[in-house]
């Protein structure tokens, strides 16, 4: 039996497993029972694709071990019409294949065998980052780890002192910000602040996140705003 749901904690309407795997497609509905109204499922590319069209669930959760598609195919069409969470699942490890999922449009990956306590606190993070304003409407002031950062005037304060960042330093902590919780890839870091520009995205991060860690962070040793993902990219944690 599930426990009863936490007063004030986010429940969606509808959430979607694409997973062949009838036991884990069991104990995935057994443990989002408390998150959802409804968990759709699929066994099937194709079924889960037809389905997230009609249902439009909040979040999905996709299995990359399909039996009729590659996972980096269904996230693409998927990403196509919705813009809701997908959260990936895979025996997998490879950080090229997490990199390549996420520049498809996934916005997170979790590796087999995993924690299904630890499953639902991500979808339910996810499900509160996504009820957020979009990025356009993201308030002018955001107040994170006891910085002001205003994201009209383009200024960083601590205690009423300002920061002094630089283009890069500033187009880099707008970025990560505008996307909280969502971890971004180097490449899509670097196509949102350098554009068309060659180079090495990773290389190129590594130098001006450092820096911009010297100047944001209480810590830059342990960073708590601008967080790395090791091998796939960063993203920032903002407070709930």
């Amino acid at each position: 039996m599930n426990a009863a749901p936490v007063a004030g904690e986010v429940r969606a309407r509808a959430l979607l497993v694409i997973e062949d795997d009838a036991p884990i497609r069991r104990a995935l509905r057994n443990a989002l029972g408390d998150v959802a109204d409804r968990v759709l499922e699929a066994p099937t590319a194709r079924a889960g694709i037809d389905l997230a069209a009609a249902e439009r669930p909040e979040l999905i959760i996709l299995d990359l071990g399909l039996p009729d598609a590659q996972g980096a195919d269904v996230c693409r069409q998927i990403r196509g019409s919705s813009r809701c969470p997908i959260v990936v699942l895979s025996a997998r490890h490879s950080d090229a294949e997490k990199v390549l999922l996420l520049n498809e449009g996934a916005d997170d990956y979790v590796t087999k065998p995993f924690s299904t306590s630890e499953l639902v606190a991500r979808v339910r993070a996810h499900l509160r980052r996504s009820r957020l304003p979009a990025s356009e409407d993201v308030a002018a002031v955001i107040d994170a780890h006891g910085l002001a950062i205003d994201l009209v005037r383009r200024r960083v304060s601590r205690a009423g002192i300002a920061v002094r960042l630089t283009p890069i330093e500033w187009d880099l902590l707008r970025t990560l910000i505008t996307n909280p919780g969502r971890t971004l890839t180097h490449q899509q870091i670097f196509d949102a602040v350098w554009g068309t520009a060659p180079g090495h995205p990773q290389q190129y991060l590594r130098v001006h996140i450092t820096n911009l860690r010297r100047k944001v962070e209480p810590d830059p040793a342990r960073p708590s705003l601008i967080v790395t993902e090791p091998g796939v990219g960063y993203r920032a944690e903002l407070p709930s």
